[in-house]
């Protein structure tokens, strides 16, 4: 998956713009040195230790080479170019981009910086809210189809209700 895919459409909320300074460490985004304040971020993994979860939650610190959750060979081997400090500095034109469900969302983390043309517009609420398990791009046809039943037979259950139909902030 890349925000390059055609007729692809992502709803990610910007988290650097050009210029911009970011990383991450145990899992909180720190912007041009500032911790951000994230109340919509969603944790529900936590830092396992493993190298995607490490990759994951001290974004830049882990070479994007030492772990196969990153799809995107292009950003694998373009990123290291965009590290300065232990900061991926954003580039100009282009954005980046994070899920609210952080532990569970390919993102600008995955497959790199989304470019300004890309962006369609903001979201205004949340109609929906699904708890899912982890997903990804290589998913086969019997896992996506495994995924439709599990929504079908737990619609009511896993549905996170708190965050339905919620404005976003």
């Amino acid at each position: 998956m890349s925000p390059e895919q055609p007729g692809l459409i992502l709803v990610k909320r910007i988290i650097g713009i050009p210029g911009d300074r970011i990383h991450l460490r145990y899992g909180e985004v720190y912007r041009n040195g500032q911790k951000l304040d994230e109340p919509y971020a969603q944790h529900i993994f936590g830092n396992d230790g493993s190298y995607p979860a490490m990759y994951r939650d001290n974004f830049p610190a882990i070479p994007a080479s030492m772990t196969a959750g990153v799809p995107n060979l292009q950003w694998r081997q373009a990123m290291p170019s965009h590290v300065e400090d232990g900061d991926i500095v954003v580039p100009p034109n282009s954005y980046f981009a994070m899920g609210d469900n952080r532990d569970n969302s390919y993102d600008s983390r995955y497959w790199g910086f989304v470019p300004k043309e890309n962006v369609m517009g903001r979201p205004l609420v949340v109609y929906w809210s699904f708890e899912t398990g982890e997903y990804g791009p290589d998913m086969s046809a019997s896992e996506q189809l495994q995924r439709i039943v599990e929504v079908m037979f737990h619609f009511f259950g896993k549905t996170r209700w708190s965050r339905s139909m919620q404005l976003v902030r």
